[in-house]
């Protein structure tokens, strides 16, 4: 059973939003504050995160950072900051998916179960495969480079299993939107996937080289390029 996190200080509206979770069969346990959520995530084996943002204690986008800072748990934001800076700054910072107040509760669901099959519908890869001073193995989720450990979201770990199994060949935008949001992509923001790109990329690409792993291929899409000297 899927063990789902609400960190949202309505109390009426958590439990509205448990009522519903949990007719559809996950196991789902409420915070009312940023510290209750912390600790029940820190003790807890969470599969996703429903998070508001204005919350008595504090910040959801902090909460939200803070635990990107070593896990890949799915992220999704609930709240009435409706603002487009604020939706591509969710999304900056490791959501995976970003919903405004007032909203359809059916809606809400149907972006959860898609979210949750997103994050454990994993292919299975028998070996890890080495990309120069890459190691990836899809099936446990793990990136390394020069054997340090890359913390990833589910999303971002699926845009770089994509590209990097099409090495050398040009992906198209609709292509990486269509196999990585799947059968939700139409509730998808427009600028979701370049936001996940360009965070992808200040994870897996020196600042201080002009070397570029992942390559904008103009009106058409990306192309993983490795460690050849394209720019």
């Amino acid at each position: 059973m899927r063990n789902i996190l609400i960190v949202e200080d309505d109390i009426m509206l958590n439990h509205g939003i448990c009522f519903n979770l949990q007719a559809d069969g996950f196991n789902v346990i409420p915070a009312y504050n940023l510290k209750e959520g912390e600790n029940i995530f820190n003790s807890n084996n969470i599969d996703l995160i429903i998070l508001d943002i204005n919350l008595p204690d504090g910040n959801g986008f902090e909460f939200c950072k803070k635990i990107r800072e070593n896990s890949n748990v799915g992220i999704l934001f609930l709240t009435a900051c409706d603002m487009e800076s604020d939706i591509i700054n969710g999304f900056k910072i490791g959501a995976d998916d970003y919903i405004t107040k007032p909203f359809s509760i059916d809606i809400l669901m149907q972006r959860v179960e898609a979210l949750i099959r997103r994050c454990s519908n994993k292919e299975k890869y028998e070996d890890t495969l080495v990309e120069g001073e890459f190691e990836f193995n899809f099936e446990k989720m793990l990136v390394t480079k020069n054997k340090v450990n890359i913390v990833l979201s589910p999303i971002e770990y699926k845009i770089l299993k994509k590209l990097v199994k099409s090495k050398s060949q040009i992906v198209t935008r609709q292509a990486l939107i269509d196999s990585i949001w799947d059968n939700d992509k139409e509730y998808i923001e427009e600028h979701a996937l370049t936001v996940n790109i360009n965070r992808l990329r200040s994870k897996i690409e020196d600042k201080s080289s002009n070397h570029k792993y992942i390559k904008t291929v103009y009106k058409m899409g990306y192309m993983w390029v490795g460690e050849k000297n394209e720019k």
